[in-house]
């Protein structure tokens, strides 16, 4: 079973219909023993960081995001709060990447909202995917380049499109809304 984590962000319906398309089964939900018992969880979502995480510190479930052992896939926001620490709201996040998150300079070609190409791909996620493939992305924010970068992508500067470190892994790109890359790369997740 695959849990997708409910909190208050968006985007969790449109990751569903995805793993359903896919015939995954798969639950939205917030409850510890579901997540700690799925067989991978993902972690979406559209919206704001301060907010988001002041969510999870209310539910303890930002001691639990950290804490598991299956594989997880980050999705926008959700990559983003698993950095360090984000510019939006000035917030302390989950702290699984060594990366910190800041906003677009400058502020009249942001938000960085349609289809992008990767480069520097790497890793699992992107098995069997070619290099030139096209995700679409919608964010006014980015992770900076880390040792945990495992694709680059250049909207006014680089920055981590992709990232992975132990059993985490996490992309800024919509995989859901991505078409046949994006449908293969969340394959890829699923068969970890």
């Amino acid at each position: 079973m695959i849990a997708i984590i409910k909190y208050n962000a968006g985007n969790i319906a449109s990751v569903k219909n995805a793993l359903d398309r896919l015939g995954y089964p798969c639950i939205v939900t917030d409850c510890e023993s579901d997540i700690l018992n799925a067989d991978k969880v993902i972690f979406p979502g559209v919206g704001e960081a301060s907010s988001a995480m002041q969510y999870l510190q209310k539910r303890n479930m930002d001691v639990l995001i950290r804490s598991l052992k299956q594989p997880v896939l980050g999705i926008c926001l959700g990559q983003q709060l698993m950095c360090a620490h984000s510019e939006e709201g000035d917030v302390d996040c989950l702290n699984i990447f060594d990366a910190r998150v800041r906003k677009f300079p400058p502020e009249d070609i942001v938000p960085h909202m349609g289809w992008n190409n990767l480069q520097q791909t790497r890793g699992q996620l992107f098995s069997e995917i070619r290099g030139d493939e096209d995700y679409y992305f919608v964010h006014s924010y980015y992770c900076e380049l880390s040792e945990e970068t495992v694709a680059v992508c250049d909207y006014i500067l680089p920055f981590s499109a992709a990232m992975q470190k132990d059993n985490f892994n996490a992309v800024q790109f919509h995989p859901e809304k991505s078409a046949a890359s994006g449908t293969k790369l969340l394959l890829n997740f699923l068969q970890l």
